[in-house]
C-alpha cells in the first residue's frame, strides 16, 4: 500500500519515500516515524505512542525524538517553524495535518533505485550479475548483554538501507540476510545460497560507556578477507551513534568494493569486456590522476557508452575526465573539448535522473562548461538525496558552493566528504577544496596548510600549487610566496592572471579578484 500526500508517495511495502519519482533518502527510523504519523493522521500522536511504535518502547531522549521529527519534516519539505504537514501540539504530541490518500494498486512508473538494488528473496546462485552484489549479515553481539541485540540489528538495517541506494550495487534484503542470524556457516556457502559476490560481517561490543563496532568484507567465492576496520564511540545517545556507525561503515566499504571490482575487471581478457567492465577499467585509469591516465580512461568510458547507450555514469565520468583536464590545464583544443564535455555532461544528467554518480560527475562538469551554477547545485542536491553517503557528491557540491561564493558552506561539505571516505583516492581534491575555501574566506594560514597537504599528495595539481602561492602572498609571506610561485610555474608555465576567468568560473567577482591578487603578488605574470 502507498500513501499519497503533497506530491509525495510513501510506499509501505517498499519502505520508500519519493517525490515525483525521485527517491528521498530516509533512515529506517525516520521512515517508520513518518509512516506512523501519516497512518494516524486523524489524531494527535503522543510521545509514548511514537516510542511504542517506532522504538518498541525503548527509552529515548527528548533530543533524539526531536532530531528524528526534524528529519521527518526535512524529508517532506516541512520545517519546525512552518509546520505545514506535521504540527506540534504543545504538551500532547504531534499530528500529521496534510491531506493523504491511500493507493493499493502497483505504481506504474519507473522503478526506483532502492527497488532495483534490494530483494526480499535470495537470487538463484547460478544467475550472473553484471554489477557487484553483497549481503550484510547480522552483526554478532559480543557484549554478553542480550539487550544490545537491538543495537546491532539496527546498525545492520541502517547499513542495508544506505547501501541499497547505490545503483551500481545489488544488496540482498534484510529478511534474507537475517535468516543467517545465529548460524555459523562458511562464507562461501552463504554466498552460493544468496548468489552474491561479497559478504559484510561484523560484531558489536559494549564496555562501560563505549561501543566498538568491527566490520569486514569477504569475497564469497574464495573466503578471502578484502577489508576490515573498527569504529568506536561513546554510548551517549545510542541511536545517533547507531546512525554514525552506519554512515562510517558505508563510506568505507563503498570504496573497498569499487577497488575489488576494478581488480576483477582488470583480470578479464580485453575481448570479453562488457559495458560495466569498461567503466571499471576507465575508473582504474582515472584514479591515477595523471595526464596520460586521462588519455587512457576516456576511451574506456566511450567504449562503455558504445556498448550501452544509456549508461549514465559512463557519460558522467567521460565528462569529468574533460573537466579534470580543464582544471589541471591539460586541454590541447579547449573549444572542441569543452563542447564535447558539455554534451557528455548534459547527457549524464538527463539519463542519470536517479543515478547519484552520474548526477555528481555530470553536474560538476557542467558547472565548468557553461551550465548555471544554481542548476548544477540543484542536481548535486538531488544526488545527495539519492545517496547521502556518496563522498564524491559532498566533495563536488562543496566545489560548486565555493564557486558560487559560499566558502563556509563548502567547508562543511568537504569535511563531511572526508569523514565519509578517509581513504578515498580523491582526498587531495577534498583538501585542495578546503584550501581554496579558506583562502576566499580570508583565512590564509589555514589555506596554505590545507594546500600543502593537497600538494604533497598530488604535486602536479595546479590548483593546490596556486593556492599555496596566493595564500602566502596575501598573508605577507613574500619569500615563501615567491618560492611557491616558482613551483607553480614549473607545473604550468603558461598560466597567467588573465587566464583565471576561463580557468575557474567564480560567480562572485570579489572571490576572483582576491585569488588573482594573491597570485599577482606572488609573481604570476599578467
Amino acid at each position: 500500500m502507498s500513501l499519497m500526500f503533497d506530491g509525495y508517495r510513501l510506499d509501505l511495502a517498499r519502505r520508500e519515500l519519493s517525490l515525483s519519482g525521485i527517491v528521498v533518502a530516509t533512515t529506517p527510523k525516520v521512515f517508520d516515524l513518518l509512516a506512523y504519523l501519516v497512518q494516524h493522521r486523524g489524531r494527535v500522536v503522543s510521545r509514548d505512542d511514537l516510542l511504542a511504535a517506532v522504538w518498541q518502547g525503548r527509552i529515548v531522549s527528548e533530543s533524539t525524538l526531536a532530531s528524528h521529527i526534524n528529519a521527518v519534516r526535512k524529508a517532506i519539505g516541512d520545517t519546525g517553524s512552518q509546520q505545514r504537514l506535521i504540527r506540534t501540539v504543545a504538551r500532547r504530541g504531534f499530528r500529521f495535518v496534510g491531506d493523504a490518500t491511500e493507493e493499493t494498486a502497483a505504481f506504474d512508473g519507473a522503478p526506483s533505485p532502492a527497488v532495483e538494488t534490494t530483494a526480499a528473496e535470495p537470487a538463484p546462485a547460478t544467475t550472473p550479475r553484471s554489477k557487484p552484489s553483497l549481503a550484510v549479515l547480522p552483526f554478532v553481539n559480543l557484549s554478553g548483554d542480550p539487550q544490545q541485540d537491538y543495537f546491532a540489528d539496527g546498525v545492520v538495517e541502517d547499513i542495508i538501507a544506505a547501501l541499497s541506494r547505490l545503483r551500481w550495487l545489488f544488496v540482498i534484503g534484510r529478511n534474507s540476510s537475517f535468516a543467517y542470524k545465529g548460524r555459523a556457516l562458511d562464507p562461501r556457502q552463504i554466498g552460493h545460497e544468496l548468489g552474491v559476490r561479497y559478504l559484510l560481517e561484523g560484531s558489536v561490543r559494549k564496555a562501560a560507556d563505549r561501543v566498538r563496532l568491527t566490520g569486514q568484507i569477504v569475497d564469497a567465492s574464495t573466503g578471502q578477507h578484502l577489508w576490515a576496520d573498527r569504529f568506536e564511540g561513546v554510548l551517549g545517545d545510542i541511536f545517533e551513534l547507531q546512525d554514525q556507525f552506519a554512515e562510517s561503515v558505508v563510506g568505507a566499504i563503498a570504496t573497498q568494493l569499487e577497488r575489488a571490482e576494478i581488480r576483477r575487471a582488470k583480470a578479464k581478457p580485453t575481448d570479453s569486456l562488457d559495458a560495466y567492465d569498461c567503466y571499471l577499467r576507465g575508473l582504474a585509469c582515472f584514479h591515477r590522476n595523471t595526464r596520460q591516465a586521462m588519455d587512457e580512461a576516456l576511451p574506456f568510458f566511450h567504449r562503455a557508452i558504445a556498448l550501452d547507450g544509456e549508461y549514465a555514469a559512463a557519460y558522467g565520468m567521460a565528462a569529468w575526465c574533460h573537466c579534470w583536464r580543464k582544471i589541471n590545464r591539460w586541454m590541447v583544443d579547449p573549444e572542441r573539448e569543452s563542447a564535447e564535455a558539455a554534451a557528455l555532461a548534459r547527457r549524464a544528467v538527463e539519463l542519470g535522473r536517479n543515478d547519484a554518480i552520474a548526477l555528481t560527475r555530470g553536474a560538476h562538469a557542467l558547472g565548468h562548461f557553461g551550465g548555471s551554477l544554481d542548476y548544477c547545485n540543484d542536481l548535486l542536491d538531488r544526488a545527495l538525496a539519492l545517496d547521502p553517503n556518496l563522498a564524491g557528491a559532498w566533495l563536488f557540491s562543496g566545489y560548486l558552493r565555493l564557486l558560487r561564493g559560499e566558502p563556509d558552506d563548502a567547508i562543511e561539505r568537504f569535511e563531511h566528504a572526508m569523514r565519509l571516505a578517509p581513504l578515498d583516492p580523491e582526498m587531495f581534491r577534498m583538501r585542495a577544496g578546503m584550501a581554496l575555501a579558506h583562502l576566499l574566506a580570508g583565512r590564509f594560514d589555514d589555506a596554505s596548510a590545507w594546500a600543502d597537504k593537497a600538494y604533497g599528495e598530488m604535486p602536479s595539481f595546479v590548483l593546490a600549487a596556486a593556492v599555496i602561492a596566493a595564500s602566502h602572498a596575501l598573508a605577507g609571506r613574500t619569500d615563501r610566496a615567491r618560492q611557491a610561485m616558482r613551483l607553480l610555474r614549473e607545473i604550468d608555465p603558461a598560466l597567467r592572471v588573465s587566464a583565471l576567468a576561463d580557468w575557474l568560473p567564480f560567480h562572485a567577482q570579489a572571490d576572483a579578484a582576491r585569488f588573482a591578487e594573491g597570485l599577482r603578488q606572488a609573481g604570476l605574470p599578467e
